[in-house]
C-alpha cells in the first residue's frame, strides 16, 4: 500500500501498457460520472488528441471528484497513482 506524506497531491493516469479497448472503457466510464468538457475540441486538454491522453485526463477527473482514494484510481488495474503533476501547457490536471 502506498503511504503518502500528509497533504501530498496525487493524480491518476492510465498505465502506458493499457490497451485501446480498456482506455475507451475507462474514458466512457469516467466521463459518464464527471464533467469531461475540458476534453472537447478547442478546450485546453483536447490536444494532443489521442486515447492515452484523453483517458488519463478523464480518469484523473474521476479520481479527484471521488476524493483521491486509491480505489478510485484502479480502473481494472489499468491506472496508476502518480506524485508528479502530469499537467502540460494550458492543460492543468486538477
Amino acid at each position: 500500500m502506498l503511504t503518502l506524506v500528509y497533504g501530498q497531491k496525487t493524480w491518476c493516469v492510465a498505465k502506458p501498457s493499457s490497451d485501446e479497448t480498456t482506455l475507451k472503457q475507462n474514458l466512457n466510464y469516467a466521463c459518464s460520472n464527471v464533467d469531461c468538457s475540458i476534453l472537447r475540441e478547442g478546450c485546453p486538454c483536447f490536444s494532443p488528441y489521442n486515447l492515452m491522453n484523453h483517458a488519463s485526463i478523464a480518469m484523473n477527473l474521476y479520481y479527484q471528484a471521488k476524493g483521491r482514494n486509491h480505489w478510485n484510481c484502479h480502473f481494472g488495474n489499468s491506472a496508476l497513482v502518480v506524485l508528479t503533476d502530469p499537467s502540460y501547457g494550458s492543460c492543468i490536471y486538477e
